[in-house]
Protein backbone atom coordinates (compact mmCIF):
# COMPACT_ATOMS: atom_id res chain seq x y z
CA UNK A 1 0.00 0.00 0.00
CA UNK A 2 1.50 2.99 -1.30
CA UNK A 3 2.01 5.51 2.18
CA UNK A 4 0.40 9.43 1.95
CA UNK A 5 2.99 12.12 3.22
CA UNK A 6 1.65 15.34 4.95
CA UNK A 7 3.38 16.99 1.98
CA UNK A 8 0.89 14.78 -0.68
CA UNK A 9 -2.02 16.01 1.41
CA UNK A 10 -1.23 19.78 1.24
CA UNK A 11 -0.31 19.40 -2.56
CA UNK A 12 -3.71 17.77 -3.19
CA UNK A 13 -5.42 20.60 -1.28
CA UNK A 14 -3.68 23.17 -3.01
CA UNK A 15 -4.81 21.51 -6.32
CA UNK A 16 -8.09 21.39 -5.18
CA UNK A 17 -8.33 24.95 -3.87
CA UNK A 18 -6.33 26.64 -7.32
CA UNK A 19 -8.81 24.33 -9.64
CA UNK A 20 -11.99 25.71 -8.06
CA UNK A 21 -12.52 28.71 -9.99
CA UNK A 22 -15.89 29.86 -8.83
CA UNK A 23 -14.54 30.43 -5.50
CA UNK A 24 -11.95 32.75 -6.42
CA UNK A 25 -14.11 34.41 -8.65
CA UNK A 26 -16.49 35.24 -5.81
CA UNK A 27 -13.72 36.11 -3.61
CA UNK A 28 -12.35 38.58 -6.21
CA UNK A 29 -16.23 40.03 -6.60
CA UNK A 30 -16.21 40.34 -3.20
CA UNK A 31 -13.34 42.38 -2.36
CA UNK A 32 -13.49 44.33 -5.12
CA UNK A 33 -17.00 45.66 -4.05
CA UNK A 34 -15.98 45.78 -0.81
CA UNK A 35 -13.23 48.34 -1.97
CA UNK A 36 -15.45 49.72 -3.88
CA UNK A 37 -17.91 50.17 -0.73
CA UNK A 38 -14.90 51.81 1.15
CA UNK A 39 -14.17 54.23 -1.16
CA UNK A 40 -18.15 55.45 -1.73
CA UNK A 41 -18.21 55.67 2.05
CA UNK A 42 -14.87 57.46 1.95
CA UNK A 43 -16.75 60.23 -0.62
CA UNK A 44 -19.20 60.32 1.60
CA UNK A 45 -16.92 61.43 4.39
CA UNK A 46 -15.14 63.87 2.15
CA UNK A 47 -18.83 65.61 0.63
CA UNK A 48 -20.03 65.81 4.31
CA UNK A 49 -16.75 67.20 5.66
CA UNK A 50 -16.65 70.11 2.96
CA UNK A 51 -20.82 70.50 3.68
CA UNK A 52 -19.89 71.17 7.68
CA UNK A 53 -17.45 73.47 6.43
CA UNK A 54 -19.25 75.28 3.90
CA UNK A 55 -22.16 76.03 6.85
CA UNK A 56 -19.48 77.40 9.08
CA UNK A 57 -18.60 79.99 6.93
CA UNK A 58 -22.14 80.91 6.32
CA UNK A 59 -23.15 80.94 9.99
CA UNK A 60 -19.97 82.74 10.98
CA UNK A 61 -20.40 85.58 8.10
CA UNK A 62 -24.42 85.93 8.83
CA UNK A 63 -25.01 84.69 11.94
CA UNK A 64 -29.08 85.05 11.44
CA UNK A 65 -28.87 83.33 7.96
CA UNK A 66 -29.68 80.13 9.58
CA UNK A 67 -33.02 81.44 9.85
CA UNK A 68 -33.87 81.21 6.57
CA UNK A 69 -31.45 78.75 5.21
CA UNK A 70 -32.05 75.69 7.29
CA UNK A 71 -35.86 75.71 6.97
CA UNK A 72 -35.46 76.41 2.96
CA UNK A 73 -32.88 73.48 2.43
CA UNK A 74 -34.52 71.12 4.81
CA UNK A 75 -37.87 71.95 2.89
CA UNK A 76 -35.91 70.97 -0.11
CA UNK A 77 -33.63 68.16 0.48
CA UNK A 78 -37.61 66.65 2.10
CA UNK A 79 -39.00 67.26 -1.32
CA UNK A 80 -36.17 66.01 -3.13
CA UNK A 81 -35.98 62.82 -1.09
CA UNK A 82 -39.38 61.78 -1.10
CA UNK A 83 -39.81 62.44 -5.17
CA UNK A 84 -37.18 61.01 -6.31
CA UNK A 85 -35.35 58.68 -3.25
CA UNK A 86 -37.81 58.09 -0.76
CA UNK A 87 -35.98 54.89 0.56
CA UNK A 88 -32.75 57.22 1.30
CA UNK A 89 -34.49 58.99 4.02
CA UNK A 90 -33.74 58.24 7.31
CA UNK A 91 -30.59 56.87 8.91
CA UNK A 92 -30.18 53.67 6.16
CA UNK A 93 -29.55 51.26 9.01
CA UNK A 94 -33.08 50.30 9.00
CA UNK A 95 -33.59 49.99 5.59
CA UNK A 96 -30.57 47.54 5.02
CA UNK A 97 -32.40 45.64 7.78
CA UNK A 98 -35.53 45.77 6.25
CA UNK A 99 -33.97 44.36 2.96
CA UNK A 100 -32.68 41.40 4.99
CA UNK A 101 -36.17 40.17 5.96
CA UNK A 102 -37.46 37.01 3.81
CA UNK A 103 -40.41 38.42 3.29
CA UNK A 104 -39.54 40.94 1.14
CA UNK A 105 -39.50 39.53 -2.35
CA UNK A 106 -35.74 39.59 -4.46
CA UNK A 107 -37.08 42.58 -6.84
CA UNK A 108 -38.52 44.94 -4.14
CA UNK A 109 -35.42 44.78 -2.54
CA UNK A 110 -34.27 47.75 -4.48
CA UNK A 111 -36.62 50.18 -2.12
CA UNK A 112 -34.33 50.15 0.31
CA UNK A 113 -30.80 49.05 -0.80
CA UNK A 114 -29.09 50.23 -4.51
CA UNK A 115 -26.88 51.88 -6.93
CA UNK A 116 -28.83 54.44 -7.34
CA UNK A 117 -30.14 54.70 -3.36
CA UNK A 118 -26.71 55.29 -2.24
CA UNK A 119 -25.62 57.62 -4.58
CA UNK A 120 -28.42 59.81 -3.58
CA UNK A 121 -28.21 59.45 0.15
CA UNK A 122 -24.57 60.67 -0.19
CA UNK A 123 -25.79 63.60 -1.80
CA UNK A 124 -28.53 64.30 0.47
CA UNK A 125 -26.34 63.38 3.75
CA UNK A 126 -24.17 65.83 3.24
CA UNK A 127 -27.27 68.47 2.14
CA UNK A 128 -28.63 68.07 5.78
CA UNK A 129 -25.27 68.93 7.28
CA UNK A 130 -25.01 72.31 4.70
CA UNK A 131 -28.45 73.00 6.14
CA UNK A 132 -26.90 72.40 9.76
CA UNK A 133 -28.83 69.73 10.57
CA UNK A 134 -27.70 67.43 13.83
CA UNK A 135 -27.75 64.53 11.63
CA UNK A 136 -24.56 61.71 10.96
CA UNK A 137 -22.68 60.53 8.23
CA UNK A 138 -21.99 56.74 9.76
CA UNK A 139 -26.01 55.15 9.58
CA UNK A 140 -25.75 56.72 5.93
CA UNK A 141 -22.69 54.79 5.25
CA UNK A 142 -24.19 51.84 6.55
CA UNK A 143 -26.50 52.15 3.49
CA UNK A 144 -24.30 53.32 1.06
CA UNK A 145 -21.82 50.54 1.32
CA UNK A 146 -24.51 48.10 1.49
CA UNK A 147 -25.79 49.09 -1.59
CA UNK A 148 -22.63 49.16 -3.88
CA UNK A 149 -22.04 45.48 -2.14
CA UNK A 150 -25.42 44.48 -2.69
CA UNK A 151 -24.82 45.25 -6.43
CA UNK A 152 -22.15 42.65 -6.53
CA UNK A 153 -24.47 39.94 -6.92
CA UNK A 154 -24.56 40.73 -10.56
CA UNK A 155 -21.40 39.56 -11.43
CA UNK A 156 -20.63 36.53 -8.86
CA UNK A 157 -20.70 33.17 -10.95
CA UNK A 158 -23.56 30.61 -10.72
CA UNK A 159 -23.56 28.35 -7.57
CA UNK A 160 -21.62 30.86 -5.40
CA UNK A 161 -21.17 30.25 -1.60
CA UNK A 162 -21.83 33.83 -1.13
CA UNK A 163 -25.77 35.18 -1.16
CA UNK A 164 -27.47 38.57 -1.16
CA UNK A 165 -27.75 38.30 2.62
CA UNK A 166 -24.19 37.86 3.34
CA UNK A 167 -23.48 40.66 0.97
CA UNK A 168 -26.03 43.10 2.52
CA UNK A 169 -24.45 42.26 5.86
CA UNK A 170 -20.66 42.76 4.82
CA UNK A 171 -22.04 45.93 3.39
CA UNK A 172 -23.32 47.26 6.17
CA UNK A 173 -20.94 46.67 8.13
CA UNK A 174 -18.04 47.98 5.94
CA UNK A 175 -20.05 51.04 6.19
CA UNK A 176 -19.38 51.34 9.84
CA UNK A 177 -15.50 49.80 9.47
CA UNK A 178 -14.99 52.76 7.18
CA UNK A 179 -16.94 55.30 8.55
CA UNK A 180 -15.46 55.22 12.25
CA UNK A 181 -11.97 53.95 10.97
CA UNK A 182 -12.96 51.51 13.00
CA UNK A 183 -12.56 47.83 11.70
CA UNK A 184 -13.28 45.88 14.66
CA UNK A 185 -16.43 47.73 15.26
CA UNK A 186 -17.85 47.10 11.65
CA UNK A 187 -17.40 43.13 12.39
CA UNK A 188 -18.87 43.63 15.75
CA UNK A 189 -21.66 45.15 14.32
CA UNK A 190 -22.58 42.63 11.57
CA UNK A 191 -22.46 40.34 14.60
CA UNK A 192 -24.70 42.27 17.03
CA UNK A 193 -27.34 44.58 14.54
CA UNK A 194 -27.22 43.05 11.23
CA UNK A 195 -26.86 39.29 11.60
CA UNK A 196 -28.25 36.14 13.50
CA UNK A 197 -27.73 33.50 11.54
CA UNK A 198 -24.70 31.88 12.43
CA UNK A 199 -23.48 30.99 8.97
CA UNK A 200 -23.42 34.96 7.97
CA UNK A 201 -21.53 35.54 11.07
CA UNK A 202 -19.00 32.86 10.45
CA UNK A 203 -18.01 33.54 6.55
CA UNK A 204 -14.18 34.76 6.77
CA UNK A 205 -14.49 35.58 3.02
CA UNK A 206 -17.35 38.45 4.33
CA UNK A 207 -15.27 39.17 7.73
CA UNK A 208 -12.46 40.13 5.36
CA UNK A 209 -13.93 42.46 3.15
CA UNK A 210 -15.50 44.07 6.32
CA UNK A 211 -11.65 44.96 7.44
CA UNK A 212 -10.49 45.74 3.82
CA UNK A 213 -13.20 48.29 3.68
CA UNK A 214 -11.78 49.77 7.03
CA UNK A 215 -8.31 49.43 6.22
CA UNK A 216 -8.99 51.39 3.11
CA UNK A 217 -10.17 54.28 5.03
CA UNK A 218 -7.27 53.94 7.54
CA UNK A 219 -4.75 54.28 4.52
CA UNK A 220 -6.50 57.22 2.73
CA UNK A 221 -7.16 59.08 5.97
CA UNK A 222 -4.47 58.02 8.12
CA UNK A 223 -4.21 56.00 11.21
CA UNK A 224 -5.38 58.79 13.77
CA UNK A 225 -7.94 58.14 15.88
CA UNK A 226 -11.13 59.50 15.44
CA UNK A 227 -11.59 62.34 18.77
CA UNK A 228 -7.88 61.59 19.40
CA UNK A 229 -6.35 60.13 22.30
CA UNK A 230 -7.09 60.05 26.17
CA UNK A 231 -5.30 59.15 29.15
CA UNK A 232 -6.96 56.34 30.70
CA UNK A 233 -3.45 55.49 32.55
CA UNK A 234 -4.28 57.72 35.93
CA UNK A 235 -7.77 55.72 36.53
CA UNK A 236 -8.79 55.04 40.30
CA UNK A 237 -11.53 53.83 42.16
CA UNK A 238 -12.45 57.47 42.68
CA UNK A 239 -14.12 57.39 39.09
CA UNK A 240 -16.24 54.42 40.15
CA UNK A 241 -19.44 56.34 41.72
CA UNK A 242 -19.36 59.15 38.49
CA UNK A 243 -19.02 56.60 36.04
CA UNK A 244 -22.15 54.66 37.58
CA UNK A 245 -23.76 57.74 37.39
CA UNK A 246 -22.81 58.61 33.14
CA UNK A 247 -23.88 54.87 32.51
CA UNK A 248 -27.31 55.23 34.60
CA UNK A 249 -28.01 58.46 33.13
CA UNK A 250 -26.96 57.30 29.80
CA UNK A 251 -29.40 54.13 29.76
CA UNK A 252 -32.36 56.32 30.86
CA UNK A 253 -31.66 59.04 28.63
CA UNK A 254 -30.79 56.81 25.65
CA UNK A 255 -33.71 54.67 26.23
CA UNK A 256 -35.87 57.35 27.01
CA UNK A 257 -34.71 59.54 22.85
CA UNK A 258 -34.68 56.16 21.29
CA UNK A 259 -38.50 55.43 22.48
CA UNK A 260 -38.99 59.52 21.47
CA UNK A 261 -37.87 58.39 17.71
CA UNK A 262 -40.02 55.22 17.15
CA UNK A 263 -43.30 57.06 18.64
CA UNK A 264 -42.07 59.81 16.25
CA UNK A 265 -41.60 58.26 12.91
CA UNK A 266 -44.78 55.86 13.68
CA UNK A 267 -47.10 58.94 14.06
CA UNK A 268 -50.30 59.40 15.71
CA UNK A 269 -53.46 61.36 16.39
CA UNK A 270 -51.76 64.69 17.90
CA UNK A 271 -51.89 67.88 15.50
CA UNK A 272 -47.91 67.52 14.87
CA UNK A 273 -47.71 64.18 13.35
CA UNK A 274 -51.09 65.03 11.10
CA UNK A 275 -49.54 68.07 10.06
CA UNK A 276 -46.43 65.66 9.05
CA UNK A 277 -48.45 63.49 7.30
CA UNK A 278 -50.39 65.90 5.51
CA UNK A 279 -47.78 68.24 4.53
CA UNK A 280 -44.28 66.83 4.77
CA UNK A 281 -42.46 69.66 3.48
CA UNK A 282 -44.01 71.95 5.52
CA UNK A 283 -43.48 70.24 8.57
CA UNK A 284 -39.71 70.00 7.30
CA UNK A 285 -39.49 73.42 7.18
CA UNK A 286 -41.03 73.60 10.66
CA UNK A 287 -38.51 71.67 11.69
CA UNK A 288 -35.48 73.29 9.89
CA UNK A 289 -36.58 76.68 11.88
CA UNK A 290 -36.75 75.02 14.93
CA UNK A 291 -33.42 73.95 14.45
CA UNK A 292 -31.92 76.76 13.11
CA UNK A 293 -33.55 78.93 16.57
CA UNK A 294 -32.09 76.72 19.28
CA UNK A 295 -28.56 77.10 16.89
CA UNK A 296 -28.58 80.63 17.14
CA UNK A 297 -29.27 80.48 20.57
CA UNK A 298 -26.55 78.64 21.70
CA UNK A 299 -24.24 80.00 19.89
CA UNK A 300 -24.12 77.40 16.99
CA UNK A 301 -22.94 74.74 19.12
CA UNK A 302 -25.67 72.48 18.51
CA UNK A 303 -25.71 73.00 14.39
CA UNK A 304 -24.17 69.75 12.82
CA UNK A 305 -23.02 66.19 13.61
CA UNK A 306 -21.07 67.48 16.59
CA UNK A 307 -18.02 66.67 15.93
CA UNK A 308 -15.84 69.57 16.82
CA UNK A 309 -17.58 69.74 20.14
CA UNK A 310 -17.16 65.76 20.76
CA UNK A 311 -13.39 66.37 20.21
CA UNK A 312 -13.16 69.76 22.18
CA UNK A 313 -14.65 67.93 25.32
CA UNK A 314 -12.08 64.88 25.23
CA UNK A 315 -9.49 67.51 24.91
CA UNK A 316 -10.68 69.27 28.22
CA UNK A 317 -11.96 72.42 26.79
CA UNK A 318 -15.51 73.12 27.53
CA UNK A 319 -17.59 74.28 24.69
CA UNK A 320 -20.94 73.22 25.94
CA UNK A 321 -23.23 74.74 28.54
CA UNK A 322 -25.78 73.01 31.25
CA UNK A 323 -28.79 73.01 28.75
CA UNK A 324 -26.31 71.32 26.18
CA UNK A 325 -27.16 67.55 26.83
CA UNK A 326 -31.62 68.73 26.85
CA UNK A 327 -30.75 70.62 23.44
CA UNK A 328 -28.59 68.44 21.27
CA UNK A 329 -31.31 65.61 21.93
CA UNK A 330 -34.00 67.87 20.99
CA UNK A 331 -32.28 69.21 17.74
CA UNK A 332 -31.16 65.49 17.05
CA UNK A 333 -34.80 64.42 17.19
CA UNK A 334 -36.00 67.49 15.08
CA UNK A 335 -33.68 66.28 12.69
CA UNK A 336 -34.65 63.23 12.44
CA UNK A 337 -38.11 63.57 12.29
CA UNK A 338 -38.12 66.24 9.99
CA UNK A 339 -37.29 63.01 7.24
CA UNK A 340 -34.05 64.25 5.88
CA UNK A 341 -31.59 61.50 4.98
CA UNK A 342 -28.78 61.31 8.14
CA UNK A 343 -27.73 59.44 11.30
CA UNK A 344 -27.71 59.42 14.65
CA UNK A 345 -24.89 57.91 15.64
CA UNK A 346 -22.31 60.92 15.85
CA UNK A 347 -25.35 63.40 17.94
CA UNK A 348 -25.40 60.44 19.90
CA UNK A 349 -21.69 60.07 21.09
CA UNK A 350 -21.69 63.94 21.66
CA UNK A 351 -25.11 63.36 23.70
CA UNK A 352 -23.32 61.18 25.70
CA UNK A 353 -20.18 63.06 25.50
CA UNK A 354 -21.95 65.84 27.00
CA UNK A 355 -22.91 63.57 29.85
CA UNK A 356 -20.02 62.65 30.83
CA UNK A 357 -18.62 65.80 31.03
CA UNK A 358 -21.66 67.38 32.87
CA UNK A 359 -21.00 64.41 35.34
CA UNK A 360 -17.66 65.15 35.71
CA UNK A 361 -18.45 68.63 36.88
CA UNK A 362 -20.97 67.90 39.30
CA UNK A 363 -18.65 65.11 40.90
CA UNK A 364 -15.05 67.21 40.17
CA UNK A 365 -13.92 64.48 38.43
CA UNK A 366 -12.78 66.19 35.74
CA UNK A 367 -11.03 63.16 34.02
CA UNK A 368 -11.86 62.59 30.09
CA UNK A 369 -12.44 58.61 30.97
CA UNK A 370 -16.03 60.22 32.00
CA UNK A 371 -16.36 61.60 28.51
CA UNK A 372 -16.05 58.44 27.20
CA UNK A 373 -18.01 56.51 29.26
CA UNK A 374 -20.58 58.99 28.70
CA UNK A 375 -20.18 58.13 24.32
CA UNK A 376 -20.51 54.53 24.75
CA UNK A 377 -23.02 54.29 27.30
CA UNK A 378 -25.73 56.64 25.39
CA UNK A 379 -25.03 55.12 22.04
CA UNK A 380 -25.33 51.77 23.78
CA UNK A 381 -28.45 52.86 25.33
CA UNK A 382 -30.00 54.84 22.10
CA UNK A 383 -29.10 51.64 19.72
CA UNK A 384 -29.09 48.45 22.41
CA UNK A 385 -25.41 47.59 20.43
CA UNK A 386 -23.44 47.49 23.85
CA UNK A 387 -20.78 45.20 22.56
CA UNK A 388 -20.50 47.60 19.05
CA UNK A 389 -21.05 50.95 21.00
CA UNK A 390 -17.91 50.13 23.09
CA UNK A 391 -15.66 48.76 20.99
CA UNK A 392 -16.26 51.42 18.54
CA UNK A 393 -15.38 54.21 20.83
CA UNK A 394 -12.63 52.22 22.60
CA UNK A 395 -11.29 52.38 18.74
CA UNK A 396 -11.83 55.65 18.36
CA UNK A 397 -10.01 57.46 21.34
CA UNK A 398 -7.61 54.73 21.58
CA UNK A 399 -8.85 53.70 25.00
CA UNK A 400 -7.84 50.39 24.92
CA UNK A 401 -6.56 50.40 28.73
CA UNK A 402 -10.36 50.95 30.09
CA UNK A 403 -11.97 48.26 28.20
CA UNK A 404 -13.66 46.78 30.81
CA UNK A 405 -15.05 50.03 31.92
CA UNK A 406 -16.33 51.18 28.88
CA UNK A 407 -17.79 47.72 28.20
CA UNK A 408 -19.67 47.83 31.57
CA UNK A 409 -20.63 50.95 31.26
CA UNK A 410 -22.23 49.77 27.58
CA UNK A 411 -23.71 47.17 29.24
CA UNK A 412 -25.67 48.47 32.08
CA UNK A 413 -26.88 51.17 29.56
CA UNK A 414 -28.25 49.07 27.03
CA UNK A 415 -30.06 47.10 29.73
CA UNK A 416 -31.51 50.29 31.43
CA UNK A 417 -33.01 51.21 27.79
CA UNK A 418 -34.35 48.06 26.68
CA UNK A 419 -36.76 48.76 29.65
CA UNK A 420 -37.69 51.54 28.16
CA UNK A 421 -38.02 50.88 24.61
CA UNK A 422 -38.04 48.90 21.89
CA UNK A 423 -34.60 48.09 19.90
CA UNK A 424 -34.45 51.20 17.88
CA UNK A 425 -33.32 49.70 14.65
CA UNK A 426 -35.57 46.92 14.64
CA UNK A 427 -38.40 49.39 14.99
CA UNK A 428 -37.76 51.14 12.44
CA UNK A 429 -36.59 48.91 10.04
CA UNK A 430 -40.43 47.45 10.77
CA UNK A 431 -41.70 50.97 9.40
CA UNK A 432 -39.53 50.27 6.59
CA UNK A 433 -41.28 47.55 5.51
CA UNK A 434 -44.67 49.55 5.48
CA UNK A 435 -42.87 50.79 1.87
CA UNK A 436 -43.63 47.63 0.29
CA UNK A 437 -46.32 47.49 -2.33
CA UNK A 438 -48.49 45.02 -1.28
CA UNK A 439 -48.45 42.03 1.32
CA UNK A 440 -46.10 39.13 -0.29
CA UNK A 441 -47.43 36.20 -1.16
CA UNK A 442 -47.92 33.36 1.38
CA UNK A 443 -47.91 35.52 4.10
CA UNK A 444 -51.28 37.26 5.83
CA UNK A 445 -51.97 40.48 6.79
CA UNK A 446 -50.74 41.07 10.30
CA UNK A 447 -48.30 37.93 10.46
CA UNK A 448 -45.59 38.66 12.51
CA UNK A 449 -42.44 39.06 10.43
CA UNK A 450 -39.14 37.71 11.17
CA UNK A 451 -38.17 41.19 12.46
CA UNK A 452 -40.02 41.46 15.18
CA UNK A 453 -39.27 38.18 16.21
CA UNK A 454 -35.51 39.05 16.56
CA UNK A 455 -37.27 42.43 18.51
CA UNK A 456 -38.33 39.92 21.06
CA UNK A 457 -34.85 38.21 21.28
CA UNK A 458 -33.11 41.88 21.47
CA UNK A 459 -35.03 42.83 24.15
Amino acid sequence: MKSRYPSDWLSDEARHELSDWRRWAARAVVLLFAALAGLGVISLTWLTEQALHAFGVLHARWQWAPLLWTPALTAGIVWITRRFAPGAAGSGIPQVLAAQDPAVPVEQRQLFVSVRLALAKVVLTAGGLLAGLSTGREGPSVQVAAGLMHHARRWLPARSPVNERGLLVAGGAAGIAAAFNTPLGGVMFAIEQLSRRPEDRASGLLIGAIVLAGLLAVSIHGNDTYFGRIDATALSWGLWGPGLMVAILCGLLGGLFSRLLIQSMRGGSDVFSRWRQRHPVRFAAGCGLAVAVIGIVTQGSTFGGGYGTTRALLQGQEPTHGLYVVLRMVVTWLSAWSGVPGGIFAPALTIGAGIGHDVAGWTGHAHPALIALGMAGFLAGATQNPFTAFIIVMEMVEGHAMVLSLMGCAMLSSGMARVISPPLYVALAELQLHRLPATPPGQQKGARRPLEDAADTAS
